[in-house]
């Protein structure tokens, strides 16, 4: 307890004229509690704070302000000296009262008396507003709904049949049906033509007009043809047999959403074996619109019934025999020289065939056309059984027609023969761009699924150069086509390089940008333009790019000594990171005056810095650049010893250090509410401050840089120096891009979305909306998808995405429905987006989850807050994450645990008793390294990577700790 204040009589009892207003006294006893609640609440002003002092109300403003003291809504005081008095006090009497700082002089009933800081408690204004008779209405635009996200890239329709010229045959009727079957088509239905129909038909037809007609063969007819030899070349469209219904009534039928076949669902057995006997579904292929094909099944139970029959009874003489005519009359087709025949009824060779189609007994139909399927076929239908002494013989026929027809100059057949008979896919792509088949060849590419790199090679090499970027952007894959384009065609690459470094300075990587184009030497002038830009932008990247403009410009030196002094003599440890890039990049450039001259003074600032406690050690590149044999560094090299390794661990990996304790309380409160905050390079804190716009911070506290955009939510690029700010108008959301560097802003677009992304790679951000993960490209002056997977069975509830990986949780129901699990999706980014796994999250039937954390590598965890102290906690699901690393220990149960934030190495959970909010900070071994509290009724919100963590809420408070060193930093908001 603080002792009472003494009481003196001041000379004078109030202010009196105009003076500088810092705060107002509302007394109650004199003007009523309505009256002085509703006179506060008429002072205050956006960063304003109410505080209980002496029975009254005490309101800070914001700023100071002047006031006529005769009409001041309440009794005014001035800030002297760090001191608010309601009265000018004379020296002695200030003495007297000795009022530390911050502390408040009232002068009541001709006494003045001193209350200390510790004696005001803060009070929300909010609290006194009845808005009891308020009821939420949902805000919907008056204008039309922002227009779906289009597409960047449609599918590339296959090759024509009129794209092989007037050599390709006619189009068999009888292969109508095993064409069907093959591509994946339903199947055409062939009904019996009845009595009175073929009568109609016989008398209505004209005088000189034929017509073909497929029939259905009868009992006997179908009995006789299996115990009769068929003439050499006889092909019959005829209806499927019994035990081939059967077998495929019985087959699993693939489920799943586009992109995927990872869960099959069996139909049941009456449904099976109904559609058995059906003459509509009997020859139907397997349905789906899966993008991806499924995965082959392993021979059922008919399967193995049949191989046995094949093996023990005259069922394998009879089918051998039908097999032996067929490949019979083929041989002779091609043997005879009759191509276009043997091509029409030519068996497609799979490399690796199923148990399904090795026990094939069927006979395939001739072929349409000579036409390459780009995105190929799969199952039984597709391939023919047979031994491997068949299938081997039938491969040297099919190399032999490839090369007869490469001789006769019939190229499009000649590529059908490898694509489609002997699939050799990327063969016969590089096969026709030998022979200048560019087009062909890129549809070929993509349909079939090759590399990226060699799809986007394709691509330039027919000349669509904007298919081309847009697939290399979406795949990550502009190195892989750079590297086989310059085998064979050099200027193409020197092209294409240009238009990934333009791709990587458009998103603000003017590091990558630079090394991507400095092997061509004629775009230095480009070069140059983007190293002064990232220069500009400093950080880590500023300062090698710093190194390369000394190094790599005949009058680069000259321009960057000023800016290398200014690095290299600053002693603090702010710029030690940028320091050690400096000299990483030194040492990787070959030798040099200007790299000599820049050598020593670059040494003594690193171990200027390795003696700076609580910095990550630099010992290793001290060695690499000691043991240089350079000219420069010999005195040095003399007078100095050798550098040791150091035993100095970052604060990240010493869990033993004490644990960093941080306490806000309602005296910390900012003038504005933070929505939203991320670190940026420099130390520098980007805050989301709603309508209020955003603000860029600075180390020190000040203001840098204002941004009149409304930002609520902040998704940062990793390279820092650009972020989206988003802000919700009814169902859509604004988009605003910022320039950090610049310190501009501009409103983008307006989207839907029920989850984004927090991050992006300044080009690519991922989105969902409506049951769709779309890959949006920020660089277009409207919003289009590179890539997409639709059809998600649900509502997507938060994604996470790094360089390597993209997941999502997806709760399978809409919102207003139950279900007991929630779905993530893994993809790998690296030459896709490629899905790489599925797993579930049980939550048992409580509905949706109302916290849950992810992983861009699929790590989760979801779970339900508990209402009140009665309930019993229960655990948190939790789901290992897809890559191979040390991952967190599943949550345990916890009271008062209000949420979880995850990354790969770090977990932030939130706990809040009352109005006491928590973050606990651990690491990846549950070791417990911050604890963060604040007191007050708005949450805390937690932004968390592997470098920086942010706690902060919407009374202005925020706090970020560094992860590297473990420095805590406030940011004040006024």
């Amino acid at each position: 307890m603080s002792p009472a204040p003494e009481a003196v009589r001041p000379r004078v009892q109030v202010h009196r004229g105009t003076v500088k207003v810092a705060a107002y006294w509302f007394h109650p006893a004199i003007l009523g509690e309505a009256e002085a609640r509703r006179r506060v609440l008429d002072a205050w002003r956006p960063g304003a704070t109410v505080w209980a002092l002496a029975g009254g109300h005490l309101l800070k403003l914001a700023t100071p302000r002047l006031c006529a003291v005769e009409s001041a809504p309440g009794l005014p005081l001035v800030l002297e000296s760090g001191v608010l008095t309601s009265a000018p006090l004379s020296p002695k009497e200030r003495e007297r009262l000795a009022p530390p700082v911050d502390a408040v002089v009232l002068v009541h009933a001709g006494l003045a008396r001193m209350y200390g800081p510790w004696e005001l408690r803060q009070v929300d204004p909010g609290a006194w507003l009845d808005v009891s008779e308020w009821r939420h209405v949902r805000v919907k635009g008056l204008g039309a709904p922002p227009p779906p996200i289009k597409a960047a890239l449609e599918p590339v329709p296959p090759p024509t049949r009129e794209r092989f010229g007037p050599g390709v045959p006619a189009l068999a009727p009888e292969a109508e049906r095993m064409l069907a079957r093959m591509a994946g088509r339903e199947v055409p239905v062939v009904e019996r033509e009845g009595f009175f129909a073929r009568l109609r038909r016989v008398f209505s037809r004209k005088p000189g007009e034929t017509t073909l007609t497929v029939q259905r063969e009868g009992s006997f007819a179908r009995l006789r043809r299996a115990f009769r030899p068929q003439p050499e070349g006889a092909v019959t469209a005829g209806r499927e047999g019994f035990f081939s219904r059967l077998r495929q009534a019985f087959r699993a039928q693939p489920r799943g959403a586009p992109g995927s076949a990872l869960s099959t669902r069996r139909a049941g057995w009456l449904d099976r074996l109904r559609s058995a006997f059906s003459s509509d579904t009997a020859d139907a292929a397997v349905t789906g619109t899966s993008a991806q094909p499924a995965e082959p099944q392993g021979p059922g139970a008919l399967e193995q019934l049949k191989a046995w029959m094949l093996r023990n009874t005259l069922l394998g003489q009879f089918v051998g025999q039908r097999k032996g005519d067929y490949l019979r009359h083929l041989f002779e087709l091609f043997e005879e020289g009759n191509l276009d025949e043997a091509l029409r009824h030519a068996i497609p060779l799979g490399k690796d065939l199923d148990a399904r189609a090795k026990l094939a007994l069927g006979v395939p139909g001739p072929r349409e056309t000579l036409r390459i399927q780009p995105r190929g076929r799969g199952g039984a239908a597709q391939t023919f059984g047979g031994g491997p002494a068949v299938f081997d013989a039938l491969r040297e026929r099919y190399r032999e027609t490839f090369r007869r027809l490469e001789r006769e100059g019939r190229i499009d057949e000649a590529a059908f023969v490898l694509a489609e008979l002997l699939d050799a896919a990327e063969e016969a792509v590089s096969f026709l761009e030998r022979h200048g088949r560019f087009q062909l060849a890129a549809e070929l590419a993509e349909g079939r699924n090759l590399a990226p790199g060699v799809v986007v090679r394709q691509w330039f090499l027919a000349k669509d150069v904007e298919r081309a970027v847009a697939i290399a952007r979406r795949s990550g894959v502009f190195a892989d086509a750079v590297l086989r384009l310059e085998k064979t065609h050099p200027t193409q690459a020197q092209a294409l390089r240009l238009l990934w470094a333009e791709s990587l300075a458009e998103a603000g990587d003017w590091p990558r940008a630079v090394d991507t184009a400095w092997p061509v030497a004629s775009a230095r002038h480009l070069a140059r333009a983007w190293v002064e830009r990232g220069i500009q932008a400093g950080g880590m990247g500023g300062a090698k790019l710093l190194a390369r403009l000394a190094l790599g410009f005949p009058d680069g030196f000259g321009a960057a000594r000023k800016d290398i002094q200014t690095l290299l003599s600053d002693d603090t440890p702010l710029r030690a990171p940028e320091r050690l890039s400096f000299a990483t990049e030194l040492l990787r450039e070959g030798a040099s005056d200007a790299r000599s001259a820049l050598l020593v003074p670059t040494v003594r600032a690193l171990m200027r810095d390795e003696a700076v406690e609580g910095l990550p050690s630099n010992a290793k590149l001290l060695q690499q650049l000691h043991a240089l044999k350079d000219p420069a560094l010999a005195a040095l090299r003399t007078d100095l010893p050798t550098p040791r390794p150091s035993t100095r661990e970052a604060w990240a990996a010493s869990p033993d250090l004490p644990n960093v304790r941080v306490w806000m309380d309602r005296s910390h409160a900012g003038a504005h509410a933070v929505h939203d905050a991320v670190v940026l390079p420099g130390r520098r804190v980007l805050l989301a401050l709603g309508e209020a716009g955003a603000r860029l911070v600075g180390p020190d506290g000040r203001t840098l840089a204002g941004f009149d955009v409304p930002a609520f939510s902040l998704v940062l690029s990793e390279q820092g120096n650009r972020a989206l700010a988003l802000a919700r108008r009814g169902d859509p959301w604004r988009v605003s891009r910022l320039d950090l560097m610049e310190r501009r802003a501009s409103h983008w677009c307006d989207l839907e979305l029920d989850a984004w992304a927090p991050t992006y790679d300044g080009e690519r951000w991922f989105t969902a909306a409506r049951n769709t993960v779309s890959m949006v490209d920020t660089l277009a002056a409207e919003p289009r998808s590179l890539w997409r997977v639709s059809q998600l069975g649900g509502t997507v509830m938060a994604l996470a995405v790094d360089a390597k990986y993209l997941s999502f949780l997806v709760w399978p129901l809409t919102l207003d429905q139950d279900s007991d699990l929630l779905e993530r999706w893994c993809y790998e980014l690296q030459g896709g987006p490629v899905l790489r796994g599925r797993g579930n999250l049980p939550l048992g039937l409580r509905g949706s989850p109302d916290a849950f954390a992810l992983t861009p590598d699929g790590e989760a965890v979801a779970g339900f807050i508990e209402a009140s102290e009665d309930e019993e906690p229960v655990p948190w699901s939790y789901l290992a994450p897809m890559a191979t690393r040390r991952y967190h220990l599943p949550a345990q149960r916890a009271e008062q645990r209000a949420g979880e934030v995850l990354t790969p190495s770090w977990r932030v959970t939130r706990f809040q008793k009352g109005e006491l909010h928590t973050a606990v900070l651990r690491d990846v071994a549950n070791h417990t390294r911050a604890t963060v509290e604040f007191s007050g009724t708005p949450p805390q919100v937690v932004r968390l990577t592997e470098d920086w963590c942010v706690v902060h809420d919407l009374f202005g408070r925020v706090v970020w700790l560094d992860l590297r060193s473990g420095e805590v930093h406030r940011v004040p908001v006024v």
